[in-house]
Formats: structure tokens, C-alpha cells, sequence
């Protein structure tokens, strides 16, 4: 029976708290990217409240599929970057419980997350694409606000150009106005120059009233020609005239029936309806150009008998000499022959142009309908990726709050949209296969997401800094300097009397290997690869060092902690084969360069070792000395 713990309920609240306010965060970035795509469309047109509220609506329906997933890695980063820094989630693990059992609610949790996501691609999202792009294109098409600007011309008003010295935005008069009317065409412009002016809207937002006082109109009396040098025209002298000009400035909602053909707006039944309609569509064409291409080929030549027909499909060409045929042709014979070739040439080629163009659009489209039908599952998929990645690093990173966990989750996102966008043109355009293209994302994230669950599983330190900065310090050469304080609380006291015999001995110790292993010559380079024994000794005068230290590092002298600092710290293994497995080290060394790399690398750390040996056998005096003198004390 399935039983909800207490420590269920808690990650649950401490995940879904963070999720919704992420969730709306992401949402908000993306509409106002998504707003500001439009904003030409919306602005100076005095659209109704209503219509930017339904604007808003469906552009967030549609927006939903593609917040959640860097919603859900921003919450699992910070949550479980919470559990660590308060090391939460160390006790969960002290406790026996694996980092897999404590996102087990939530795994639940995400995919009925990714659920949801799919229903709002497969349901909500055709239905609210619809709706957002026929708005869109009834926005478009809405004529824009009139404000005239002053000393410009306005052209906003179809068939008018208007011009404007000066306005007066209180009474709303209009001063030296200069009108170019071209609703007759261009030839038939009439000008209208006034001294003043006022320019309203009728009650039903169908006509623009215009008034104008003290001024003239011009106006041509027949269409004008090039070669015209007089053109009669009329000229009309008023104190004030009137005139009713067409501007539809209402909000009209276009019809959705265009919407019916993108992919964008249909569910899977309908995308894998489509998709079956078209291929049997373009094999089909594609058919039938192909054998009205094979008929063409050997079509027969017009006013020919069928007996002469037979013979021209019979024949080879090779056996004529086509040069001296058409050489034999009078003048006139030989450029009626070369005009209906350049004019059957040019309507083949215009011919297969349109259907090779038919064909591609056609493709297309095939292509559009299935990367839409991947997408709602690589789209809802990615939520449930996206956790696995999230959850994981939060715990390695164990930084909570809004600003690792903003920088690392933004990263990770950027990647995988860079992935993703790329794969979809590849796969749209036709340059790769559609499942290769649109699944490029999920193939590459999804390891990503199992590695780092199996390496926070066994608390690894894959993203800490510290291991990577060692283990560049190891490969360098550089290793850490020996730091001895005093302790507060010393339970056993050191064996002064046992001590410096231990430590003469290690210094005969040393002696005896720098002098049996002549560590400054070089090593034999073939020897060195094919020899797989082990230096345990150079291993035991390590030990035996580093408890001498342990137990020295319990006195209560300063001198001797100092003193104690001058051991060095010695990499055991680095003046050996870099590998454990022979066969390995054996294929380093067939390898030149790179067995020509560790040969020098194992030749200094050599001669460093027989440094700090030396550098032992002195400490050592130096200690035995030290001891000397707190004895005497």
C-alpha cells in the first residue's frame, strides 16, 4: 500500500513552494520576449482593454509547455541547493535514505507534470495558437490611431498624405495644412492648401470629418502624359469646405480559417492525419511527374508519321553527324531550329522549376506537421530531464537561493535551447532526419541527467572545485605545505625517549634507498614502462614518517611544531609508471609523446624525491636536537 511519509509531504512543500513562483517568473521573461516581438503591432492603434487581456491569455497558454522545464530545473537546483547548505540533506543520507528515495515523491510529482505539459501542447495549445494568431493578424490589419505629427508628412491614411506646420493639442486646430489627395491615382493628384483645419472622427469609427479654413485647391482635368507640356487644371479658391474621408479605424477580428493548414494548430490525431495525406499526396505528384517526364523523353515529334516515329526511336544518334544536318540548313532553316530549341528548353525548364517548387513546399510542410508531432513529446520529456539534471547538481552544488542555482540553470537552459533550436531547423529544413533532429536535445541531456543522479548518488565531487584544483596541483607538481598547530586538548604526551631512536633509524632508512636507487640519474626508458613491480619502501618510510609527526604534533612546544612543518610532504607514487594496469603503461610507452610526457615527469619527481629525502635525514637532526633540549629541561 502506497503510504505519503512526512519527509514525502516536506520535500514536496519545500519543491512545489519554489516551483510556482519560478514557474511564474519564467513565464513572465518569456511573454515579455514574446510581447516584444509584437510590440509594433500593438502600440498607437487604441486597442480595447479586451483585446490586449485576450493578447496576454493566449499568448501565455501557449507559453506554458515552454516555461516548465526551466521552471522545474530552477526549483530543483535551489531546492535541493537549500537542502545542502543547511545540511538537510546530509542528514537525510545520515539517516540511510538515498539521494533516489528522497526524489522519489518528486519524481512522481514532475511527471505528472510532463502530463500536463503534453495536454497543453495536444489541447490547449492548437486551440490557443488559433486564437493568438488570428489576433495577431486582426491587429495587423487595424488601422492606427490618428496622431498626426507636426512638420512631417502623415501617410497613415490610405490614398493621403498630409502635412502639418503646427498643432494645437488643447483646441486640436490644425495650422498651415498641405493635403496631397491621390485617391484618383497619382496623375489625378489633387492638392489642397489651407490656412487652418480640424480633423475628427465620426460617432461609428468609419470616416475621418475633415474641416478646413481660408485656402485653395488644385486639381488636374485630365490624366497627365510624358509628353504633355501644358496640363489644365483647376483651381478653387474657399473660406471654409468640408469633406468626409474613408478610415475604418474600428477592431475587426479576422476569420481563423487560415490557421487550418499550420501545424501549430492541430492536435496529434490531426498532425498524424495530415502527415499520412501528404506523403500519399507527394508520392502520388511525385509519380506522375516522373512518368510525365519518361513520356516527354521520347514524346514523338510533331507533324512525324508513326513509320517515321518508329525509325527516330530506332535510331542512334551516334551513327549521324548531327553538325553537318544542321550545317546543310538554310539561314532561315537554322534559326527556326534554334528558336523552337531555346523555347521548348526555356518552358521545360520553367515547367519543372514550378513543379520542383510544387514538390518542395509540399516537403515542406510533411516536414513542418512531424517535427510539431516530435515536439509535443521531446517538449514534455524535457521537464522530467530537466529535474534529473537539476535535483542532482543542486545537491553537488549545495548553494541555495537565487544566485547559483539562477546562473548554473540559465546556463544549462541556453545549452539545450542552442541543441534543440538547432537540431528543429536541421530537421525542418530538411538536412536531417526529423526524429534525429528534434530528439538531438533529449539524446545529449538525458545522460547528462543519469550521470550526475549516479555521481550525487554516491556523494561524488565531480563540481568541486577543490578536487580539480588537487588534482591539477598533482599533475603540475605542486603539492601543499605542511601546517602543525598547537592543539588545545593533548591526551598522550609524545616518547621523548623512544623518538629520536625511531627517527635515526628512518634517516638510515633514507640513506640506504637514495643511495640503492640513484634517484638524480635518468631512468631507462624501455625499463621503465615493462618493470610492473611496486615501491612499497619509498610507501613504509612514508607511514612511518607521518606517525612520527602524528605523535610529535601532540607536544606542547613551539619549537617543535615549527620544526615539524620542515617535513615534506611526499608524493609517493609520482616517481613511478603513472598506471596501475601493465598493459596500459606499456601502450603509454609505445605511444612516444605521450610516454615522452610522464618519462620527464617521473625524471623530476626522482629528483625530488631524492631532495626530500635529504630534506627528512635534516629535519630529522633538527627534531632529535629540539628533543635533546626538552629533555634536558
Amino acid at each position: 500500500m502506497l503510504r505519503i511519509k512526512k519527509l514525502d509531504i516536506f520535500i514536496l512543500k519545500s519543491f512545489c513552494l519554489l516551483f510556482v513562483g519560478t514557474f511564474f517568473i519564467c513565464l513572465f521573461i518569456f511573454m515579455m520576449q514574446f510581447l516584444w516581438r509584437y510590440v509594433d503591432e500593438m502600440v498607437g492603434k487604441g486597442l480595447e482593454i479586451s483585446v490586449l487581456a485576450q493578447f496576454f491569455f493566449y499568448s501565455a497558454l501557449t507559453l506554458v509547455p515552454v516555461s516548465l522545464p526551466l521552471a522545474i530545473l530552477l526549483a530543483a537546483l535551489i531546492t535541493f541547493g537549500n537542502f545542502g547548505e543547511r545540511f538537510e540533506l546530509l542528514a537525510m543520507k545520515a539517516a540511510g535514505i538515498s539521494l533516489i528515495k528522497i526524489m522519489r515523491p518528486l519524481i512522481v510529482f514532475i511527471s505528472l507534470i510532463c502530463c500536463v505539459s503534453f495536454y497543453f501542447q495536444n489541447v490547449v495549445g492548437p486551440k490557443a495558437q488559433t486564437k493568438l494568431w488570428t489576433l495577431l493578424l486582426s491587429m495587423k490589419q487595424k488601422s492606427p490611431e490618428l496622431d498626426i505629427p507636426e512638420g512631417v508628412f502623415y501617410d497613415e491614411i490610405e490614398g493621403y498624405n498630409l502635412y502639418v506646420k503646427h498643432k494645437d493639442r488643447k483646441t486640436g486646430m490644425l495650422y498651415d495644412v498641405l493635403i496631397y489627395n491621390f485617391e484618383k491615382g497619382f496623375e489625378n493628384a489633387q492638392i489642397i492648401k489651407a490656412d487652418s483645419g480640424r480633423l475628427e472622427m465620426t460617432a461609428d469609427k468609419q470616416h475621418l470629418y475633415l474641416h478646413l479654413f481660408s485656402g485653395e485647391q488644385f486639381e488636374n482635368l485630365k490624366s497627365q502624359s510624358m509628353n504633355q507640356k501644358n496640363v489644365p487644371y483647376q483651381r478653387e479658391a474657399f473660406r471654409e469646405k468640408h469633406a468626409i474621408i474613408e478610415f475604418d479605424s474600428d477592431f475587426n477580428m479576422a476569420d481563423e480559417g487560415f490557421m487550418s493548414g499550420q501545424s501549430s494548430s492541430k492536435n496529434m490525431a490531426t498532425l498524424e492525419a495530415d502527415i499520412d495525406s501528404m506523403k500519399v499526396l507527394n508520392d502520388s505528384v511525385g509519380r506522375a511527374y516522373y512518368n510525365e517526364a519518361m513520356e516527354a523523353t521520347y514524346r514523338p515529334v510533331p507533324h512525324l508519321t508513326k513509320s517515321d516515329t518508329t525509325k527516330i526511336e530506332k535510331a542512334v544518334l551516334s551513327s549521324f553527324n548531327v553538325d553537318s544536318l544542321f550545317d546543310a540548313a538554310t539561314l532561315m532553316e537554322k534559326q527556326k531550329i534554334i528558336s523552337s530549341a531555346v523555347s521548348r528548353a526555356e518552358s521545360a525548364a520553367s515547367d519543372w522549376s514550378f513543379k520542383g517548387f510544387n514538390i518542395q513546399q509540399t516537403e515542406s510542410s510533411l516536414r513542418k506537421h512531424m517535427t510539431a508531432w516530435h515536439e509535443k513529446f521531446t517538449l514534455s520529456l524535457a521537464c522530467l530531464i530537466f529535474f534529473f539534471i537539476g535535483a542532482p547538481l543542486g545537491g553537488i552544488i549545495r548553494k541555495g537561493g537565487l544566485g547559483m542555482p539562477v546562473v548554473v540553470s540559465v546556463l544549462i537552459f541556453i545549452i539545450y535551447y542552442i541543441i534543440n533550436n538547432t537540431g528543429y531547423k536541421m530537421a525542418r529544413d530538411g538536412k536531417w532526419i526529423v526524429w534525429m533532429g528534434m530528439w538531438t536535445s533529449t539524446a545529449i541531456l538525458a545522460p547528462l541527467g543519469a550521470f550526475l543522479t549516479y555521481k550525487s548518488n554516491n556523494d561524488s565531487v565531480v563540481l568541486n572545485a577543490d578536487a580539480y584544483i588537487n588534482w591539477f596541483k598533482k599533475i603540475v607538481g605542486i603539492r601543499s605545505v605542511r601546517h602543525m598547530f598547537r592543539k588545545e586538548v593533548i591526551i598522550h604526551d609524545p616518547d621523548y625517549d623512544r623518538i629520536p631512536g625511531d627517527l635515526q633509524l628512518l634517516s638510515d632508512d633514507c640513506r640506504d634507498y637514495v643511495a640503492r636507487n640513484d634517484l638524480k640519474h635518468a631512468p631507462n626508458y624501455f625499463r621503465l614502462w615493462m618493470n610492473d613491480k611496486v615501491d612499497e619502501e619509498v610507501e613504509k618510510i612514508n607511514e612511518r614518517m607521518e606517525a612520527l609527526i602524528d605523535e610529535m604534533s601532540n607536544t606542547r612546544a613551539m619549537s617543535l611544531l615549527t620544526a615539524l612543518n620542515n617535513y615534506p610532504v611526499i608524493p609517493v607514487h609520482a616517481h613511478v609508471r603513472p598506471f596501475h594496469n601493465y598493459w596500459l603503461n606499456l601502450a603509454c610507452g609505445v605511444v612516444f609523446p605521450v610516454g615522452l610526457f610522464f618519462y620527464f615527469r617521473i625524471w623530476a619527481f626522482r629528483i625530488r624525491l631524492s631532495k626530500d629525502m635529504e630534506r627528512v635525514i635534516k629535519t630529522n637532526e633538527d627534531v632529535i636536537y629540539i628533543i635533546k633540549n626538552l629533555r634536558d629541561k
